[in-house]
């Protein structure tokens, strides 16, 4: 080879490798979730479960009316905006995020589970902290008396997960969400055996690739690999679970939408 035709390679590729690089992590998932049917609220008289007097005194004022205990288990905002619904892609299995994954968090705080709704991912770290305490209370000073159940939740059937007792406020459980129908469908659920309508559920996912829904029922995921991906839109509904799929086409550096409907058609 001439030396000239060399030099002129080099200088090829010393200002290839001078030039800013332009990269894309992927697309964006954008979109909207809403309801098509008519939500009714349940309701629970708070003197059949124990602390009448302290799970009242919740915040949200719009969850305790008089004597009773409200259990929005499906809340519709402005245009049928479905609140609590979840979006994943489904057909990624990401073992870099699985393994540092650092577990799902629920707090009980006035006899109320929060979040709602969430994530989890099968077999990793699912906790449950206890906050509540009533001063008014002889027997419930130290705390009111949690009982998190778990089950893991595949159409009409239902297993235990844990069933653990969390007596005094700072009180906390760690354990792993056995999930042994993830992949077939399945969801996890908690509930307080204490006090029923305190309530929260969760999808199980195996990636980042995953949004809660704002109030207004619209949702961005970032980041999604370029190619086609199947899309679950999911809520728990009245505790049997509602779901949707569908097939996106996210571009790299692009944007993809995707609105769903749940409920009846």
């Amino acid at each position: 080879m001439k030396k000239g035709v060399l030099f002129v390679i080099m200088l090829v590729a010393v200002a290839f490798l001078a030039m800013p690089l332009t990269s894309f992590a992927g697309g964006t998932i954008t979109g909207k979730v809403t309801y098509t049917g008519k939500p009714v609220d349940k309701e629970f008289s708070f003197a059949k479960f124990p602390n009448p007097k302290f799970c009242p005194k919740i915040p949200n004022k719009a969850l305790s009316q008089g004597d009773k205990r409200i259990l929005k288990s499906i809340e519709v905002g402005a245009g049928g905006a479905l609140k609590g619904a979840v979006v994943a892609v489904a057909d990624i299995e990401d073992k870099e995020f699985i393994d540092s994954y650092k577990g799902t968090e629920v707090v009980a705080v006035f006899c109320e589970f929060q979040p709602y709704t969430g994530v989890v991912v099968p077999m990793k770290s699912f906790r449950v902290e206890n906050t509540d305490a009533d001063p008014d209370d002889p027997k419930s000073v130290k705390g009111v008396l949690h009982n998190p159940h778990s089950f893991e939740v595949m159409g009409a059937s239902s297993s235990t997960v844990f069933n653990i007792g969390l007596a005094e406020k700072g009180s906390k459980l760690d354990k792993p969400a056995t999930m042994r129908k993830a992949k077939n469908g399945s969801f996890f659920r908690l509930q307080c055996d204490q006090h029923e309508f305190m309530q929260s559920y969760f999808l199980p996912v195996m990636n980042k690739h995953f949004a809660v829904v704002k109030d207004d029922g619209t949702f961005e995921i970032p980041d999604v690999p370029a190619g086609k991906h199947k899309l679950v839109i999911w809520h728990p509904g009245d505790g049997k679970g509602m779901k949707a799929e569908m097939e996106v086409d996210v571009t790299e550096g692009g944007k993809a939408t995707a609105n769903a409907a749940l409920g009846k058609k």
